[in-house]
């Protein structure tokens, strides 16, 4: 918060008290950078946002270094960061990435499906049916041994290549991952094309195909400016977590349209002049924002970083 005590603080009384961040810049920022950030510098970057009071933070994704090299350094990554006090979920993408990240006694993972056929082909060369198959044994495993798994749902909102995903597709999918045992599901809007009338309409089918609001995350993307909006509409709805990029980093490098992840900081603006807790110290989080950004050798996209560090 700056020295003029603002934003000014304007409570709204239907929505929730407090939200909880799942923070993805080290995961999947990182991931979609054109340089490979340094292990050490990956490192000190989740340790200072965990200092800044997020309290999950996505670490890294164990995918097959071919696929993403910008994360090939994960069993270097994580026991670097793997005693700090916080959530660090990764990305398993099959049997072999699960039994990976448990080796390293990783106790939060995440599946990575999609609502559309396409973009099924295009990022695991399967089916969407035949996809869902490959994540149902790796759900299967990482509940036996007590762990706690999210299903991202990619392209909930739209597909580059199909255009407009229709909702009852997206319930199927979402379903089929709830069945299988995942404990939350995060719903993606890859190519930021989502608007606030349709996230409360997907939420409503969701709700009355059975999956709770309490199981759901929003993963929004700001490409036509929509991200702060559309997560407004699913805090209204009653969702308490919202994924968010320190800086802004990230996209998808298997939908060239997908433009930055919300920004963490302009996510934690908004909810402060909400009344909204999330335990986030703003000032420690944009100083953690401006340093990656010097390591990345590139201004952050994020508005709030952009503002509160020309401030002096």
């Amino acid at each position: 918060m700056t020295a003029q005590k603002l934003p000014m603080v304007v409570p709204s009384e239907d929505l929730p008290p407090r939200v909880r961040i799942h923070e993805v810049g080290a995961r999947d920022g990182l991931q979609n950078e054109g340089r490979t950030v340094p292990t050490e510098v990956k490192a000190e970057f989740i340790r200072r946002l965990a200092d800044s009071g997020l309290t999950t933070i996505e670490a890294t994704s164990f995918v097959h270094p071919k696929w993403v090299p910008q994360l090939a350094d994960a069993e270097q990554l994580f026991p670097l960061v793997s005693e700090l006090p916080v959530e660090l979920p990764v990305l398993v993408p099959n049997q072999r990435g699960l039994d990976r990240a448990l080796a390293l006694g990783v106790r939060r993972v995440a599946v990575f499906a999609s609502a559309t056929e396409s973009f099924a082909k295009a990022n695991l060369n399967r089916t969407l049916d035949e996809s869902l198959g490959i994540f149902e044994p790796v759900v299967e495993h990482a509940k036996s041994r007590k762990v706690h798994v999210r299903g991202y749902v990619s392209m909930c909102f739209g597909d580059p290549w199909e255009g407009a995903v229709p909702i009852h597709q997206v319930v199927r999918v979402c379903k089929a991952l709830m069945d299988m045992g995942c404990d939350e599901l995060s719903l993606g809007d890859t190519i930021g094309v989502a608007t606030p009338g349709h996230v409360q309409d997907l939420l409503s089918e969701l709700n009355e195909d059975g999956v709770p609001t309490s199981a759901i995350g929003v993963h929004f993307h700001d490409t036509y400016g929509q991200a702060l909006a559309n997560t407004l509409a699913a805090l209204q709805h009653g969702v308490t977590t919202v994924d968010a990029s320190a800086g802004g980093l990230g996209g998808c490098p298997y939908a060239k349209s997908a433009t930055g992840n919300l920004a963490t900081e302009d996510l934690v603006w908004m909810l402060q002049g909400l009344g909204i807790e999330t335990g986030v110290d703003l000032g420690r989080l944009t100083a953690t924002s401006v340093w990656m950004a010097a390591h990345l050798d590139r201004p952050s996209p994020s508005r709030t970083v952009r503002a509160l560090s020309h401030k002096e």
